[in-house]
């Protein structure tokens, strides 16, 4: 995601979650230890808080350091319980079920988040899937599930690599656009098993 707007969506929700709690910039800044300045200029965008103040921040307001760079009405909500998910770098897929491999780490995500079925990590990779919010290096959770609708995001197994594509299906036929017009869409017949959905993206959460 580009630097502005990150900056633009940080500054949202921090001045989202300080009115929520009825506080002034003034109050905010002593509860995190930093000057009225520092908040008055990321809530105008002009700046990003460093890492400490980040994890300041979402220890405050107890909420997942994602959620402060995310969007959506359950950003803001205070998760109890975190779940451990594998960020996976390739997947496999034998005997009907799918095997993850190069596991990169695990990524403590809010239980509320997930409602029912397997979820899994991938990180993005490129530039394909830009015009959808998705940029290199973010976290993209997928919820495990072998079809999605027209139109929807979706993991695809093509080679042992997980894709993020835009699907439609027609027939037979799965087509695979990027968000990116600098990328062709593909087209792929279903019958062959060349090209498999694995998952359908739930949740974006910005590289920082």
């Amino acid at each position: 995601m580009f630097d502005n707007d990150v900056k633009k969506i940080f500054a949202s929700n921090i001045f989202a979650l300080r009115k929520e709690k009825g506080l002034t910039q003034l109050e905010l800044a002593e509860n995190l230890d930093v000057s009225k300045t520092a908040v008055s200029e990321w809530e105008s965008a002009n700046k990003l808080p460093n890492a400490g103040s980040i994890e300041k921040i979402s220890a405050f307001f107890n909420v997942p350091k994602s959620t402060l760079f995310g969007e959506g009405r359950d950003r803001f909500l205070s998760y109890d319980k975190m779940l451990k998910l594998p960020i996976v770098g390739r997947i496999s897929c034998g005997n009907g079920s799918l095997a993850y491999e190069d596991i990169e780490g695990h990524e403590p995500t809010p239980e509320a988040w997930l409602n029912g079925g397997e979820y899994f990590y991938l990180r993005a990779k490129g530039d394909s899937m830009t015009g959808a919010r998705i940029f290199d290096g973010d976290l993209v959770l997928i919820r495990q599930q072998p079809d999605v609708e027209n139109g929807e995001i979706a993991a695809v197994l093509i080679d042992g690599e997980a894709y993020l594509k835009k699907i439609t299906k027609h027939d037979n036929i799965l087509i695979l656009e990027s968000a990116n017009s600098t990328y062709p869409t593909k087209t792929y017949d279903m019958k062959t098993g060349d090209c498999k959905i694995i998952g359908k993206l739930k949740k974006i959460i910005v590289n920082l």
